[in-house]
């Protein structure tokens, strides 16, 4: 069995995996990511917090490297943190914890409230204030503080944050910031230096040094039942308190954004690529969300022993399940059944993979997509586009058969097609959907985001009740 990764979190976390266990029941409709946790606030921080300075709005550059460090100690590593340092920030984050508990002497129940604090890294991404780190960080967080390098701090807000890339983007009043320098994650050498810098343990502006393991790493995570994929593996350092920070080239450039270790192991660390996060950001700063494209296809892992099974040769890729009508997949020509092998000429071996490499395509992007049909091999391509205003609606009827309405406040199932996946299960007009996805819903633009959301997922879960119980019903999204 694999080992499970986490994020780079907390001090003890099996007593805080209970906290969020307990969390999870006292807040309903919280939803607790535990890839890792982030870090409970050291006392050291807290007092370089309250001897640091107020935020006057302009960040101060670095001091040159005094004259009397001779040639000999400016070593690469040394002149990439002493010019990229002042780009990383410590995020202190504050959250208020309700918890309903029942008095034992007079009967009755009471709240009770109490705040927890944790840091974690980031690092300026633009001068005008824009701040990336880890959604996972700021997860949960009623106040957010920045913590520059010269120790003064600023309130940040919440731009936007995307839970499927762990990434948000944080804005601060602030101008003229040294910003990181934003290299790119296209041309990575397995061996090549890198510099991780963060907030480990709260020990902030912390180094370490090691070299590019590999790339395209699959991380499992049980927490979120999916898989993570094209990770960059270091052994460079990665402890808690490290998410969210930078991992720079020897050139000083941003290639990844620290994210997660594998817990039971030493020095294997894995980042989120930059050219990954570029789309991300960007559209996190126009919009508040991700725009993802419309391809039109769903897609399953296929393995050799799954490809022995049903006929195939053997071969790992990912397995077209179902085509949509009129979609730009359709337009290009892929058909259920073909294996995908390589998008631009990467090879692709999983469902993942294929969704991680499209995930930063953009609307009239030309993608060649390489695919094994019988013994043939065929190069197409297909071009994006944005998703129709009533994607999710279309897709539920389209794979479900389902079709809801609104009614004071409740999203209800209006029509079940005869002969549909719905009608096989039993539902019928007037049960009522709570949720999709994992995700709680109670209108027809909530359902119809979440399943445009998840377009390319393997199956679209709904949550219906009726009555007093509530049942979790599957439907795939093959044929």
């Amino acid at each position: 069995m694999s080992p499970v990764p986490r994020r780079t979190g907390n001090l003890a976390a099996p007593s805080i995996v209970r906290i969020f266990a307990m969390n999870r029941k006292a807040l309903a409709l919280a939803i607790v990511v535990i890839l890792g946790c982030r870090e409970h606030a050291s006392p050291t921080l807290a007092a370089e917090r309250a001897g640091g300075a107020g935020d006057s709005g302009v960040r101060k550059q670095s001091a040159p490297i005094p004259a009397s460090v001779g040639e000999a100690r400016k070593t690469p590593v040394v002149r990439v943190t002493h010019d990229i340092m002042p780009a990383v920030v410590n995020i202190q984050t504050e959250s208020v914890i309700r918890q309903r508990q029942f008095d034992i002497f007079f009967g009755t129940p009471r709240q009770r409230s109490f705040k927890t604090q944790s840091v974690g890294s980031g690092f300026v991404w633009a001068s005008d204030g824009i701040i990336v780190t880890n959604a996972h960080v700021i997860e949960g967080a009623s106040t957010i503080t920045a913590i520059f390098h010269d120790g003064t701090e600023s309130e940040a807000t919440v731009i936007g944050v995307d839970p499927d890339s762990d990434l948000a983007v944080l804005r601060v009043e602030a101008r003229d910031l040294p910003s990181a320098p934003i290299g790119t994650s296209s041309d990575l050498q397995i061996g090549e230096p890198v510099i991780a810098i963060g907030n480990p343990f709260g020990l902030s502006g912390t180094v370490t040094t090691g070299v590019l393991s590999a790339t395209g790493r699959s991380v499992p995570s049980r927490e979120q039942a999916r898989t993570f994929t094209d990770f960059i593996q270091t052994d460079a350092s990665i402890n808690p308190g490290n998410s969210g920070g930078p991992l720079v080239n020897i050139e000083g450039k941003v290639i990844g954004i620290n994210t997660a270790i594998y817990a039971d192991a030493q020095n294997i660390g894995f980042a989120i690529p930059v050219d990954r996060a570029k789309k991300i950001v960007e559209d996190l700063r126009q919009y508040g969300e991700v725009h993802r494209v419309w391809i039109g296809l769903g897609t399953a892992t296929l393995t050799p022993e799954e490809a022995r099974r049903v006929g195939m040769p053997p071969m790992r890729g990912a397995l077209v399940t179902r085509v949509f009508g009129s979609s730009p997949a359709d337009k290009a020509g892929i058909r259920p059944g073909d294996v995908i092998i390589a998008v631009n000429r990467l090879p692709i071996e999983s469902r993942e993979a294929f969704s991680t490499s499209t995930a930063t395509a953009t609307a009239g992007q030309r993608i060649a997509v390489r695919i094994r049909r019988e013994d043939d091999t065929v190069e197409l391509h297909l071009v994006p586009v944005d998703p129709p205003a009533d994607l999710g609606l279309v897709l539920l009827r389209d794979i479900s058969g389902l079709g809801v309405r609104e009614a004071a406040g409740t999203l209800l199932v209006n029509d079940v097609e005869q002969g549909s996946r719905a009608a096989e299960v039993g539902l019928r007009g007037g049960d009522t959907i709570v949720g999709v996805n994992g995700v709680r819903v109670d209108s027809v633009k909530a359902l119809n985001q979440e399943v445009t959301r998840g377009a390319d997922r393997s199956s679209i879960v709904l949550a219906v009740a009726r009555g007093r119980y509530v049942y979790t019903l599957t439907f795939p999204t093959g044929n």
